[in-house]
């Protein structure tokens, strides 16, 4: 079992990381990011589709205009998870992010789990932004009056989702077009430098944030204290939260505490951050103000946004794909303004939704390309070890990332990945906590140049929290999980486990594990896969 549990000298792993004479004849990454442009990529991948979407949704069918206590609640929840994350990155300066810190407490076999999942937090995050990308690509063109032909509207969906046609009649779509172009071209973007890709992300990113600034300036002005005191029996700040009715609304499950576990995957992102660390000028020190800073930043702009939300419109009528487009409406006709002004303000939120949408997919892409040149510099995977000698970017990993996405996004369904992004990311932040408290005993003297407070507190509530969310996951995202990680666990075996650069490939113990984990991971597929046919 110890060739199982076999870890990283940290001690050697941050010596190399710290060391900027460190070269390698295959190329190496370059320390261009300082704190501003890590604040920027957090925001960048956090603000996306939740802020324009989940707040509708979470505060129309559980917490009313309690949504606010919602995102305190997933703000505070995620602090738990970035605290552990800004330790472990300025610890461990290195690319990789949750895998690196996994191969440093809890060995190989578990930092290649990890390494394995985090591939549905980057890699399908992408591809899900990237389909709904597209969805707000044909919403901007049916806005400006662009009609598109029924041969036009199916090229914006895959073979497997339904299409309403023109005469109102449905057809499969062929391929997502719009989705492959977007990650091609960002792919392209990245494969030139990180430089040029926090360029983009930073413009971006002014874009979106003005945009959702703008809408809460105009909207705190004309707020209607009635749709926020949606409870006469309580006074004070408990009365926006609605009275508990058949299940739902309240402050515990299916109310306040049920929207956290809904509007937390607005969050989702700021871990992204941490895939940078080799890159970074100063990791130390702007590794954590990244992380923080973007969750902060975050965090205020969501609770100001379901303030306005819920203020200005009736939560009742949030229940809607675009809630943010019923907000701006409201705080037009209350303001009295033109409909020409109503339609300027529309068409600008659908602007900063599709340009969120866009920083998500960049730096969903820019995380799953330095995991798989983390796992390929530890023998792991193949191909992807070397960065480019002139852009210093993990090149090909920049290829085969967006040519998954691409591919992906045109022909899958947007519900399937979704779920599959959720469940990683979770499974990740429970592992970093974790992660916290076991180094502080197995490398208790080890510099850390950022320490969580109250490590084992933080760590544990962290994991706990994460273990509470999964928990109330569908049954069938289990069970593409599992076949996810048994797909994972056959590549370990017969490739991974051969190559690792940790341990020696002809050792006794490693050669016997190699065939008992090929015959584990192909005994527990077979009856994994008819188990997934019956329940589906």
């Amino acid at each position: 079992m110890y060739e199982l549990l076999v870890k990283k000298d940290l001690d050697r792993v941050i010596r190399e990381a710290n060391d900027p004479n460190v070269e390698s004849s295959q190329g190496t990454l370059k320390r261009h990011l300082g704190a501003i442009n890590l604040t920027m990529l957090g925001i960048g991948a956090i603000i996306g589709a939740g802020i324009f979407s989940l707040t509708g949704t979470a505060a129309a069918n559980y917490a009313g205009p309690g949504i606010i206590y919602s995102f305190i609640l997933g703000g505070i929840l995620c602090a738990f998870a970035g605290l552990c994350y800004a330790e472990m990155a300025a610890m461990i300066p290195v690319a990789g992010s949750a895998y690196a810190y996994s191969y440093a407490t809890m060995g190989e076999f578990i930092a290649w789990l990890i390494g394995w999942d985090l591939i549905l937090e980057y890699a399908f995050g992408a591809v899900t932004v990237s389909i709904a990308w597209s969805g707000y690509l044909q919403s901007i063109f049916q806005k400006f009056g662009i009609h598109l032909t029924d041969f036009a509207l199916r090229l914006f969906a895959g073979p497997w989702v339904d299409v309403t046609l023109n005469d109102g009649s449905i057809a499969r779509g062929i391929w997502n077009i719009p989705a492959s172009f977007v990650a091609l071209a960002l792919a392209s973007v990245l494969y030139r430098g990180i430089q040029e890709s926090a360029k983009l992300n930073n413009i971006i990113v002014v874009i979106k944030i003005a945009i959702v600034i703008t809408i809460i300036v105009l909207g705190l002005s004309v707020i209607d204290m009635n749709n926020l005191n949606v409870n006469p029996n309580v006074t004070g700040l408990g009365s926006l939260v609605p009275p508990a009715e058949n299940g739902r609304f309240g402050w515990g499950n299916g109310g306040v505490l049920t929207a956290a576990g809904v509007v937390f995957f607005a969050y989702i992102g700021f871990d992204a951050v941490s895939t940078t660390a080799q890159e970074a000028k100063n990791p130390k020190r702007d590794m954590p103000i990244g992380i923080l800073a973007s969750l902060l930043i975050c965090t205020v702009l969501y609770i100001l946004i379901s303030i306005v939300l819920t203020g200005v419109v009736n939560y009742k009528e949030l229940n809607v794909a675009a809630p943010m487009a019923v907000g701006i409406d409201k705080i037009v006709e209350l303001r009295n303004w033109s409909p020409a002004a109503g339609a300027f303000l529309s068409n600008a939120v659908k602007i900063g939704a599709i340009s969120g949408l866009t920083s998500v997919i960049l730096v969903m892409m820019m995380g799953q390309t330095r995991i798989f040149y983390a796992m390929s510099k530890d023998g792991l995977l193949p191909w992807f070890n070397n960065a480019h000698p002139k852009y210093g970017t993990p090149h090909k990993a920049t290829i085969l990332t967006g040519l998954f996405v691409a591919i992906c996004g045109g022909v899958m369904p947007l519900g399937l990945v979704g779920e599959l992004v959720s469940i990683g990311t979770l499974l990740a932040f429970l592992l970093v906590c974790i992660g916290v408290p076991i180094l502080r005993i197995t490398n208790p003297n080890v510099e850390r140049p950022f320490k969580v407070p109250a490590p084992w507190a933080v760590g544990l509530i962290g994991a706990g929290f994460c273990v509470w969310l999964m928990s109330g996951l569908p049954q069938d995202t289990w069970i593409r999980l599992m076949l996810w990680m048994e797909a994972g666990l056959l590549i370990y075996a017969c490739y991974g486990w051969r190559h690792s650069k940790m341990a020696s490939p002809q050792s006794t113990e490693r050669k016997s594990i190699n065939m008992t984990l090929v015959v584990f991971a192909v005994v527990v597929f077979i009856p994994t896969i008819y188990w997934a046919y019956r329940t589906f």
